[in-house]
C-alpha cells in the first residue's frame, strides 16, 4: 500500500460525487469509496507516471478503495509498451470486481497493436471470470468491429453463455456497436435470434438508442424485439 498516494486520493475526495458514483455501482461496498472525480484520477495517473512513481502502486494489488482500482485502471491505460501493458492488465484483471474499473480499463497501446491483441482478447473471453471477460468483449468491440471486423468475432460474442447481468449487457452493448459499423453482416444474429432473449432485447434498445444507426434500420429493428 502507498499511504501518499490513498493521502492524496484522500484529498482530492468529494463527497457529493461519492454519494453519485454509488447509485451508479450498487455492488460495490460503500465503505471503499471516496469519491474522486475522473478528470482528477486521470490527471493524478499522468502525474505519477510522469515522476515515474507507479512500480510500487501498480504491484500492491488487492487495492482497499475503488479509487484506487480505478486509478489502477487509468495508469495502466498510458502504458506505452503492448506486452508490458498486457502484462499489467492481466496482474489486475482479478481484481476487477465491477463495471466501473472494468470499463475505464482502455489501454491506449491496443489500438497500435491490434495484430498482437486477438488472442489475449479470446483468452479473456474464455476466461469464465464475470469481468474479465466483460473486458475481453469490450477489446472486440473498441478494436475489431472496423476494417479488421471478421463475423467470426461476432460468432464468439453471440456464444459466451452467462447468467451474468455485466456480461450480457456488455454482450448487448457489442452487438449494438456491431449493428452500427457492420449492420449488414451483424443483422442476421438478431433476425435469426442467435442471441438469448435478454441480451437480443437489450442489444436492439441500445441501438435504438444510437446516433449510428439510420431511422429505417431502427424501425425495422424494432420489429425484431422478442416479446
Amino acid at each position: 500500500m502507498d499511504n501518499g498516494i490513498i493521502r492524496e486520493l484522500k484529498n482530492m475526495a468529494d463527497g457529493e460525487y461519492r454519494e453519485f458514483h454509488l447509485k451508479l455501482t450498487p455492488g460495490v461496498d460503500p465503505g471503499c469509496v471516496l469519491g474522486v472525480r475522473t478528470p482528477e484520477l486521470r490527471q493524478f495517473a499522468r502525474k505519477l507516471i510522469k515522476e515515474n512513481n507507479t512500480d510500487e502502486f501498480l504491484s500492491s494489488l488487492p487495492h482497499y478503495y475503488f479509487d484506487e482500482n480505478r486509478l489502477h485502471a487509468f495508469i495502466i491505460s498510458e502504458i506505452k509498451d503492448f506486452y508490458e501493458c498486457i502484462r499489467r492488465v492481466e496482474e489486475f484483471l482479478p481484481y476487477v470486481d465491477n463495471w466501473a474499473v472494468c470499463d475505464q480499463l482502455l489501454p491506449k497501446t491496443f489500438g497500435k497493436h491490434r495484430d498482437r491483441l486477438l488472442p489475449y482478447a479470446e483468452k479473456w473471453i474464455d476466461s469464465g471470470e464475470t469481468y474479465t471477460v466483460r473486458f475481453g468483449i469490450g477489446v472486440l468491440m473498441n478494436h475489431f468491429l472496423d476494417d479488421l471486423f471478421d463475423v467470426s468475432y461476432a460468432v464468439k460474442v453471440a456464444g459466451i453463455k452467462s447468467d451474468e447481468y455485466y456480461v450480457n449487457m456488455m454482450r448487448a452493448w457489442y452487438f449494438a456497436t456491431a449493428l452500427a459499423k457492420q449492420y449488414d453482416k451483424t443483422l442476421p444474429f438478431i433476425e435469426e435470434k442467435k442471441l438469448d432473449v435478454f441480451t437480443h432485447n437489450k442489444a436492439i434498445q441500445k441501438s435504438l438508442e444510437s446516433f449510428r444507426i439510420s431511422q429505417d434500420h431502427k424501425d425495422y429493428l424494432r420489429t425484431l424485439k422478442i416479446k
